[in-house]
This record gives structure tokens, C-alpha cells and sequence, in this order.
């Protein structure tokens, strides 16, 4: 005899979120985020000192200044482990909030048009990070530079990849009406 929990077992319990017009993935928003996160960052440490000849920590402490004020801007700009903290915190919520917006404009298309529209996408976030958020945090205009775009640009093409990728193997639940018409 069949009992309540038998439908229960046999459903998809994958982590996700319904939009109206949309079925996203959390578990693809949340890869997405984490791989151009860890892009950006890695990319931000490594050609900021090569190309700008500035500290790698600058960028660091700029991030963290978001919460914690500008006190934590250079000078000094040596590692400082309560900022890089704080940097990295408020780094990957805003890359779990951008590829959420991300995933509801992309919905998982394709790679190639994912991977663009990622490119596309890591540009406006140039400009809205540089010109838009540095009315609330001035120091940002610093980084209004062509490194600074390059590297948007490669980190939200690697958003798209990743989501185009992470929404192919987690996308929409099979009982989901969204499943069949992809």
C-alpha cells in the first residue's frame, strides 16, 4: 500500500527557485558564482601588480572598504588579514547576487550564447561598478582602467560558461513544466 512518502521519495530534491517565466537553478547560480569569483580574484591579484604595478592588495582592501569604511584603504597596502576577510565576504555575496541576475537573463541558452552574453554581462558590471557605485564608494574610480574591464570581461564569460555548463547538469526538475521545452 502506497503511503504519502512515496511520492515524496522519488521527487528531484534539487535546490532551486522558481521565477515566474524562468525555472533557475540554485545549485548553477551558486557554481557560476563561486568559478567567476574565484576568476575575478585571482585574475584582480595577478595583473593588478603585473600591468599596474600596484599592490595586490589595494583592490583587496577597496573591496573591503565597502563594509568597513574607508580606514582600510592604502596606505599601508600590505596584507591585512581582517580586510582580505571582509573583501572576500562581500566579494562572493556580490558574485552569488550578480549571477543570479545573470542566470535570469541567460536561463541557460546555450554555452556559446551563455558565455557571450556572460562576456557582455562582465562589461555592464564594469560600468555599474565603476561609474554607477563609486557616487556611495568614491575610491573605485581608481580602478576605471582597462585591466579592470579586461578583467570583468573574463570573469563574466567564465559566469556564462559556468552556468551554461552547472544549468545543463542541475537545470529544472524533471517534473518541472519548463524540463521538456528546452
Amino acid at each position: 500500500m502506497p503511503t504519502t512518502f512515496d511520492h515524496f521519495d522519488k521527487r528531484d530534491h534539487r535546490l532551486h527557485l522558481t521565477v515566474p517565466g524562468a525555472h533557475i537553478s540554485m545549485k548553477a547560480v551558486a557554481c557560476a558564482a563561486v568559478a567567476a569569483g574565484i576568476v575575478f580574484l585571482a585574475l584582480e591579484l595577478i595583473l593588478t601588480p603585473l600591468l599596474m604595478g600596484l599592490s595586490s592588495w589595494v583592490p583587496m582592501r577597496m573591496i573591503a572598504a565597502i563594509t568597513m569604511g574607508h580606514v582600510v584603504l592604502p596606505p599601508p597596502d600590505t596584507f591585512d588579514s581582517s580586510a582580505v576577510s571582509a573583501a572576500v565576504v562581500v566579494h562572493f555575496l556580490l558574485s552569488l547576487i550578480y549571477a543570479l541576475v545573470f542566470a535570469l537573463i541567460a536561463k541557460g541558452r546555450s554555452l556559446a550564447t551563455d558565455t557571450v552574453l556572460g562576456a557582455v554581462f562582465g562589461l555592464v558590471l564594469y560600468g555599474v561598478n565603476y561609474y554607477g557605485f563609486t557616487y556611495l564608494f568614491p575610491w573605485f574610480i581608481e580602478m576605471r582602467h582597462w585591466v579592470s574591464a579586461l578583467i570583468h570581461l573574463v570573469s563574466g564569460g567564465v559566469l556564462g560558461l559556468t552556468y551554461a555548463l552547472a544549468a545543463a547538469r542541475f537545470g529544472p526538475l524533471p517534473d518541472h513544466p519548463v524540463a521538456g521545452a528546452q
